[in-house]
């Protein structure tokens, strides 16, 4: 007999956050990834496009995922099938580094683009069924807990991977160094798979006919979004949210400019990030059930960031950066997560979750704008004060959420 909001369903939830974070924090988007990406070249727009692949390609898939996961009662067996090439496309990183490295580095530079995208591009499709388990399994006062208790494990995972990463770094020359990293936590990255994969999952009682084209399927989708106004304005306020990529991923390259960063630097700078996500989680996301609230807070921490950025030159002000954008991420990816739960009819909760998700996730894409910005401006202050003006626009939009309903 199915048991919601199963303790059991809970632990393997949270195992499975902390293995895969132990695994993809060494390519976080704010400290390595940049850093790896301009090893290979030296023009922040590549820098900006490699930001952008490694959660980008989930955007073109995902509603197609949602036209097929609408008709499903169980999604873990086209999760399993997701895990397996997410492992793939991790490894073959590490393994182009290791074995090209700097003879070729625009092969090099390809391949682990190649591998950022089909990385992303699987996690389209997981992100549906990821979102349909969540909803399945935990009810809404749970579910937030154990999202909760997920960046918690996630955060402890990611200081640990942080103080591996800068030892490694440290201690290897590069492109070696991020050879052994991505290698080796792909296979860290398959134990949290693999305890996933054993949760139970509950036979969904109601589900969509599949439309017989999947251009039906898009009529039907747009229409959904036009007659639901909340879920428009939910999904430009959660859009505007993404606008901190504009400048985040350039955030550690101006910090190289103003001091020597060092490979213990930038494990300490995960390490503060991920303690900002584990104070967060604790005393702030774990406390809050009203997902409204939630993002309005997560705006203010995440235009406190790039204030202190502006006027930061010292190790310590990026630091408190680095606090701020802990505590802010995980409060944009509760928020956003449950929010669209909370709205979306059951059988229909598929294309809800990649309507919200294949729209905003555009916003991945904001690292690219901003190395082009950055390139011919600059300066970082101009790409810092242009994400605060749209996280501004974001957080009065989030303010008349529930006027919508």
């Amino acid at each position: 007999m199915f048991k919601i909001d199963n303790p059991i369903s809970n632990r393997k939830n949270i195992i499975h956050a902390f293995f895969l974070a132990l695994a993809i924090t060494i390519a976080e988007p704010s400290t390595i990834m940049p850093l790896m990406v301009h090893h290979f070249s030296d023009s922040v727009v590549i820098v900006g496009i490699f930001a952008s692949l490694l959660r980008g390609g989930a955007v073109i898939i995902q509603l197609y995922a949602a036209f097929y996961a609408q008709t499903y009662k169980r999604v873990m067996p086209y999760l399993g099938r997701v895990f397996f090439f997410r492992f793939l496309s991790w490894f073959m990183i590490g393994a182009s580094i290791f074995f090209i490295g700097d003879k070729n580095k625009t092969l090099t530079l390809f391949f682990i683009g190649f591998g950022l995208f089909s990385f992303s591009f699987m996690a389209g499709f997981g992100a549906i069924y990821f979102k349909e388990l969540q909803a399945k399994l935990f009810s809404k006062r749970y579910r937030g807990k154990t999202m909760a208790n997920r960046r918690i494990a996630a955060s402890i995972a990611s200081i640990i991977s942080g103080s591996i990463a800068g030892y490694v770094l440290n201690n290897f020359d590069a492109p070696l160094n991020y050879a052994y990293l991505f290698m080796i936590s792909s296979f860290f990255m398959v134990i949290g798979f693999g305890v996933f994969y054993t949760i139970e999952e509950p036979s969904k009682e109601h589900i969509s006919l599949k439309e017989e084209h999947f251009k039906h399927f898009l009529k039907n989708s747009v229409k959904i979004l036009k007659l639901d106004k909340l879920l428009q304005r939910q999904i430009l306020a959660i859009f505007l949210s993404f606008s901190y990529l504009l400048s985040m991923p350039f955030v550690i390259l101006n910090a190289n400019n103003s001091f020597t960063l060092t490979g213990w630097m930038l494990g300490g700078f995960i390490t503060v990030q991920m303690a900002g996500s584990i104070i967060g989680s604790t005393f702030l996301w774990r406390k809050i059930h009203d997902y409204e609230k939630m993002l309005r807070i997560s705006f203010v921490f995440m235009i406190l960031a790039f204030c202190v950025a502006i006027f930061a030159s010292n190790v310590y002000a990026y630091a408190i950066v680095f606090l701020f954008f802990g505590i802010a991420f995980d409060g944009f990816s509760i928020s956003g997560m449950n929010l669209v739960i909370e709205i979306a009819p059951e059988d229909k909760r598929p294309i809800y979750t990649a309507l919200q998700s294949s729209i905003t996730s555009i916003g991945l894409f904001f690292p690219i704008l901003g190395g082009v910005i950055l390139k011919y401006v600059g300066n970082y202050e101009i790409i810092y004060i242009l994400s605060i003006i749209m996280l501004l626009a974001g957080f009065f939009l989030s303010t008349n959420l529930k006027k919508c309903t």
